[in-house]
C-alpha cells in the first residue's frame, strides 16, 4: 500500500510542481471566465433575464447564473491543457517511461486524473473568490457542498482529456482537437443559456444540449452551490466519467493504442 501511496504522491507532486512553474496557466485559466463574467455577461444581462428555475429561489441577474458555467469552463479547459502536457511527456519519452512501471496503467492514469482535478479545484475557487468582490455571491455553505461536485467535474473532463490525448499522435495537432471539442461543448450545454430557453429556440439544440455530458457538469455545480441535490446530473457525470475513463485505458493499452503506434 505504501509503493501504491509513493505512486500518488509522486504523480500528483509533479502536477502541482508544474502548475507552480507556469503561473501563466493560472491566470489564463482566470482570464477566460473573468472575461465572460464581467463583459459579456453584463452585455447580455438585459436581453437574457433569466426567471425562477430549480435551484433558484427567485428571479436572478444573468452574471449569477453563468457562475457555475463558467466553473466548468475553468474544469474543461484544464482538462485539456493537463492532456496537451500528455501529448508533450509522449513525445518526451517521459509517458512511455512511466507506463512501463510496475503499477497498473489505471492506477497510473488515475493519479494523474488526482493531481490535474485537485489544480482544477483550487482554480475554480480562484475564480469564484474574485466574482464575491463583484458582489457576486453564493450561499456560504454552497462554497463547501460544491467542492466534491467540482472535484468529480474535474475527473470527467479530464478522463475526456486522456481519451483525446490517447490518439492524437502529434504535439501540434492537439490545439485543433482541444477547439473542436471545447467549443461544442460549451456551447451546447446550459452553461450560458437555460435549457428552456434552447427550446424556444430550437427543439434540435435543447436535444443536443440535454444529451451534452458538459451540462450535467454545469448542473451538477450549480445545485451544489445552493445545496441542492441533482440526482440526473450526478448519474450523467459519474456515467460519462467511467466511459470516458474506460476508453483512455484502451488508449494507453500497449497492445492497442498508444504504444502499438509508437513501436
Amino acid at each position: 500500500m505504501s509503493a501504491w501511496l509513493n505512486v500518488l504522491r509522486a504523480i500528483v507532486g509533479r502536477e502541482f510542481l508544474r502548475f507552480v512553474h507556469q503561473r501563466e496557466r493560472f491566470l489564463s485559466a482566470l482570464v477566460r471566465p473573468l472575461v465572460w463574467l464581467l463583459i459579456f455577461a453584463a452585455g447580455f444581462r438585459a436581453a437574457l433575464g433569466v426567471s425562477i428555475i430549480p435551484p433558484y429561489q427567485t428571479y436572478i441577474t444573468y452574471e449569477t447564473y453563468i457562475v457555475p458555467g463558467l466553473c466548468a469552463m475553468i474544469l474543461l479547459f484544464n482538462g485539456m491543457q493537463s492532456s496537451l502536457s500528455l501529448v508533450y511527456d509522449r513525445e518526451m519519452g517521459s509517458m512511455r517511461l512511466l507506463l512501463t512501471s510496475p503499477f497498473p496503467r489505471w492506477w497510473l492514469l488515475l493519479c494523474r486524473l488526482l493531481g490535474s482535478s485537485a489544480i482544477s479545484v483550487l482554480q475554480v475557487y480562484a475564480f469564484l473568490a474574485i466574482a464575491a468582490l463583484f458582489d457576486i455571491t453564493m450561499p456560504l455553505m454552497g462554497y463547501v457542498a460544491a467542492v466534491p461536485g467540482v472535484f468529480l467535474g474535474g475527473i470527467m473532463l479530464g478522463a475526456l482529456g486522456l481519451v483525446l490525448s490517447s490518439f492524437i499522435k502529434q504535439l501540434e495537432n492537439f490545439a485543433g482537437v482541444m477547439n473542436f471539442v471545447i467549443f461544442p461543448m460549451f456551447f451546447l450545454s446550459s452553461a450560458l443559456y437555460p435549457l428552456w430557453k434552447m427550446a424556444e429556440s430550437s427543439e434540435l439544440l435543447h436535444d443536443i444540449c440535454a444529451l451534452n455530458p458538459f451540462t450535467y457538469v454545469v448542473e451538477l455545480i450549480r445545485f451544489l452551490l445552493y445545496l441542492q441535490f441533482n440526482g440526473v446530473a450526478l448519474l450523467w457525470v459519474l456515467g460519462s466519467t467511467l466511459v470516458f475513463g474506460a476508453a483512455a485505458l484502451w488508449g494507453y493499452d500497449p497492445s492497442r493504442g498508444l504504444m502499438k503506434r509508437k513501436s
